[in-house]
């Protein structure tokens, strides 16, 4: 759905529900989309609004930035998912759905509606840039610009993938206007922040889903606690997430340990004395991008965490403030200048 009609429908279900009337007057050339108008007992209640089609984990400092610059602030969205609604309501920043569902609250009322289902939209085909196997190519692009302009043969070769694969992904972003063409047969990225947010959050819908090797714990519980002197094998091996965000920052003290690895599951459990539990506190997933050679005498925290982009992507998908603190740390020091 488009923003005007997630608005418009939204404040259409409101009023079959509540008899709420509400007005919409778009802005132009402002931080947020516009300013809705809500007849509520017997007052005219006006809310700057700021549209999206879905919440995510990493929109939420921004939502949180205009709740304080542009009050009272309602965010309205096609369909908002009930951890993201916790975490509005706990801050009292007011909300709508498209399908009427609504939480806002002032001095004199609180209106709170959590019982219409969610309304079903047409799923459109989306590019191929956006398939597993298009996120992984897209991860080595975001890592180093330069690869886009090699050869299909060589991003192929690169990335492990299909040389049509490779065609359909470039297709795909030139499609998604992600592309920009520069001179014959050589391109840059167009708009990279925008390309990192939609591929946050693909990957942990999409693709890490499929490289999950198994949740874990230590054989002596003693090791979690210890987990900065678990000696894990360089060049195979690499801490991600929670404790690749405190090696990075020294902000964060992991609640729940991440590895990726191209070791075996078997070897993952031999090497680091890990019995497998579904409730286990450490996560090992596939190593999925091409960092060249490994230097495996090299004894920097660079050397032991993935790349700061997957640390990012990871802790923005969590719902804890924490972790989301500590991955704008580390876009602010690692990635923002790259981009």
């Amino acid at each position: 759905m488009t923003e005007q009609e997630i608005i418009h429908l939204a404040l259409e279900n409101l009023q079959k529900q509540t008899q709420i009337l509400g007005k919409w007057k778009p802005v132009g050339k402002k931080e947020f989309d516009g300013e809705v108008s809500l007849e509520l007992g017997g007052r005219n209640l006006k809310y700057h609004v700021e549209i999206k089609n879905e919440l995510r984990n990493y929109h939420l400092q921004r939502i949180e930035a205009l709740n304080r610059g542009y009050q009272p602030f309602m965010v309205v969205a096609a369909r908002l998912f009930p951890k993201i609604k916790e975490e509005l309501r706990t801050q009292n920043i007011a909300y709508m759905e498209a399908n009427g569902n609504v939480f806002l609250k002032t001095n004199d009322n609180i209106v709170w509606i959590e019982t219409n289902p969610p309304i079903r939209t047409e799923t459109k085909t989306g590019s191929r840039a956006f398939t597993k196997t298009g996120l992984k190519v897209l991860f080595q692009f975001l890592l180093d610009e330069t690869c886009i302009n090699k050869t299909y043969r060589q991003i192929a070769e690169q990335t492990g993938t299909g040389i049509g694969n490779i065609t359909n992904i470039i297709a795909g972003l030139k499609q998604d206007g992600f592309l920009l063409p520069i001179a014959k047969n050589e391109y840059r990225i167009n708009n990279k922040k925008a390309l990192l947010d939609k591929w946050v959050t693909a990957y942990d819908l999409r693709l890490k889903p499929t490289l999950k090797i198994g949740t874990f714990r230590f054989l002596k519980a003693e090791d979690f606690n210890n987990w900065k002197n678990v000696a894990i094998i360089k060049g195979k091996t690499w801490w991600g997430a929670e404790p690749a965000g405190g090696l990075l920052t020294n902000y964060l003290r992991p609640a729940e340990l991440t590895l990726y690895s191209t070791e075996t599951r078997n070897d993952l459990i031999k090497n680091y004395r890990l019995i497998p539990d579904e409730k286990g506190n450490v996560k090992a997933y596939e190593k999925f991008w091409n960092n060249g050679d490994v230097n495996t005498n090299a004894n920097t925290v660079e050397d032991v965490v993935v790349p700061p982009l997957l640390v990012y992507a990871d802790l923005m998908n969590t719902n804890d403030r924490r972790c989301i603190e500590t991955a704008q740390k580390i876009y602010d020091g690692f990635i923002q200048n790259k981009l």
